[in-house]
């Protein structure tokens, strides 16, 4: 019986050697969910929910629901127990994969059971939520637009939405992803708080009433 840690390393694997340029982010919080794999392809971003053999479909039409609002494409890769009947329970634009052992304790094979189309229900401000507010502003000033240093996240989402065309913004957005530095969070927040910072206006003096 495989279980998900037998299958991860073996599947980036797979998807490196079949699909060239990746960057691989393991267990990403979305909307309720959380997400085992995000797979950065240099033009979108792939979901990925792992079935292992030791899995239930309990909670996936609940996960479906949220993978369906954050990715351009969604596979679901499932060991040979769920393999039969998963496409019941996955829309049809989700691509399958199946996962079995070759023999006891060796190397796993994977078998693109179906192919992934591109997600007809992504929500481009919720994918855009996938980014640190510094990448925003890196794509901001890419595309030469106004910094809004002391807007929310959501209104400076909804102003790169309005202003960046979609096919290019989705290259950003990967690049942005690819090059992620996750041993220097702390560090590149701490700067974009220092850089941005807003700048305190002196409080009106109030007119005493004679």
């Amino acid at each position: 019986m495989l279980h998900d840690g037998d299958i991860r390393e073996p599947l980036f694997d797979f998807l490196e050697e079949r699909l060239g340029k990746i960057r691989i982010i393991e267990e990403k919080t979305m909307g309720r969910s959380r997400a085992d794999i995000v797979m950065v392809l240099p033009e979108a971003l792939a979901g990925i929910e792992i079935k292992s053999d030791a899995d239930s479909y309990a909670r996936l039409a609940r996960q479906v629901e949220d993978y369906d609002r954050y990715f351009d494409f969604n596979y679901v890769v499932v060991g040979s127990t769920h393999a039969a009947h998963i496409r019941e329970h996955v829309p049809g634009h989700w691509g399958v994969i199946s996962v079995e052992e070759l023999e006891a304790g060796g190397a796993l094979d994977f078998y693109v059971i179906r192919e992934a189309a591109r997600n007809p229900f992504m929500e481009p401000e919720k994918k855009l939520r996938l980014l640190w507010r510094p990448e925003l502003a890196h794509i901001q000033e890419k595309n030469g637009m106004f910094r809004y240093g002391s807007a929310s996240k959501e209104f400076v989402r909804r102003k790169i939405l309005e202003c960046v065309p979609q096919e290019l913004l989705w290259r950003q957005f990967s690049e942005e992803l690819f090059e992620r530095d996750y041993t220097t969070v702390a560090q590149t927040l701490e700067e974009y708080r220092r850089t941005h910072k807003r700048t305190a206006r002196p409080a009106k003096k109030r007119r005493q009433r004679r």
